[in-house]
């Protein structure tokens, strides 16, 4: 692998997307395979006079816990998990080698249970600078149909660019979308919600590496219609494909996938608020050419578009709570975009 690329990618972490300090505490929970990029990031942060703190990731790790914790662990908060989170100025998030499909065979009711109960570490996490990045490795380029030296060029090319001029080009679509109703068309899509109030936020490396998109928080009440997305996306060890949402009054009422719809009935009755939406989202960035089942990855590809339910981003407007925070893509090759009637986005482009 070209050390000269892990090199640029921890610099671009470090002094890009969270601009570390001296003095400041960085939290890094990483995946064992990462082990070259984490050396990288560790000596950048020791030499720029921060508090590193790693934590690592085995690949063993989520399926033993799953396969063997009591409901009494599965239930505990870890409060020094959280009390230490509370301390750190940045979190950095490296995913390497896991097997996407570990928990393929664990109880999604097992997994539901545990992101509420540690809900609140998370929304601790999102209170400090983050980043998250998916180190190229080996697990990770097979789920991706590619071998390993392909999937690190496809890496490195979505993610080593010049960050601050494609910033700076968002700006022109953020201002094109600044309006209140969004309907969206496409195939098997109708759909229509309010962003009035709401504020679009650019995905230009700060938080996500690779990125490229923008997001808003759709006012949660008000989403109509029905729309169907054609990207499959692995979530709890599950590629889930084919999902298609129907909303009346901003809730999901009605749901379905074609592969593994019972895990998505699941997540959907993991809280109330897991059938709303929490995000929109443009995906812009022209260095991802095409889908790697990898939803970092996927959700920011030019000529897509992408729903979370779940979650929203305090930074857009969203109040919307909820464990979950799930994003589903679709392309838009042969979809519209209008913007309170106005057509703005046609066949994938800004018109």
């Amino acid at each position: 692998m070209d050390d000269a690329r892990i090199k640029k990618v921890a610099d671009i972490l470090v002094n890009y997307s969270l601009k570390i300090k001296k003095g400041e505490f960085v939290q890094i929970l990483a995946d064992t395979e990462a082990e070259p990029l984490l050396k990288e990031i560790y000596t950048l942060l020791l030499k720029k006079g921060a508090f590193p703190i790693l934590k690592i990731d085995f690949p063993w790790q989520a399926y033993t816990y799953y396969k063997n914790a009591s409901d009494e662990q599965l239930n505990h908060f870890p409060e020094l998990s959280l009390e230490e989170m509370k301390k750190m100025d940045a979190f950095i998030r490296i995913d390497a080698g896991r097997n996407a499909r570990s928990l393929t065979n664990i109880d999604p009711k097992k997994i539901s249970l545990r992101q509420k109960i540690v809900d609140p570490i998370n929304k601790e996490r999102l209170k400090k600078k983050w980043v998250i990045f998916d180190y190229p490795s080996d697990s990770l380029a097979q789920e991706a149909e590619m071998s390993t030296e392909e999937f690190e060029d496809f890496v490195y090319d979505a993610c080593i660019q010049d960050w601050e001029k494609k910033s700076k080009s968002m700006d022109r679509i953020v201002d094109i979308m600044n309006g209140d109703i969004v309907r969206i068309v496409g195939d098997n899509t109708d759909i229509t919600l309010s962003i009035g109030g709401r504020k679009w936020v650019k995905g230009d490396g700060r938080c996500n590496m690779p990125d490229g998109e923008i997001f808003t928080a759709p006012n949660e009440k008000t989403t109509e219609g029905f729309i169907e997305f054609d990207l499959a996306t692995i979530r709890g060890g599950r590629e889930v494909a084919g999902v298609k949402l129907e909303f009346n009054k901003g809730k999901v009422v009605k749901a379905s996938a074609v592969k593994n719809n019972d895990y998505l009935q699941g997540m959907l009755n993991t809280d109330e608020g897991a059938r709303y939406l929490g995000e929109l989202g443009i995906g812009l960035n022209e260095g991802i050419t095409k889908p790697v089942r990898n939803i970092l990855f996927d959700e920011k590809i030019n000529s897509t578009i992408h729903l979370a339910i779940g979650s929203a981003y305090a930074e857009c407007g969203g109040v919307n709570k909820s464990a979950v925070h799930w994003d589903f893509i679709k392309t838009m090759k042969n979809g519209k975009i209008f913007l309170d009637g106005k057509l703005v986005y046609e066949n994938g482009k800004f018109l």
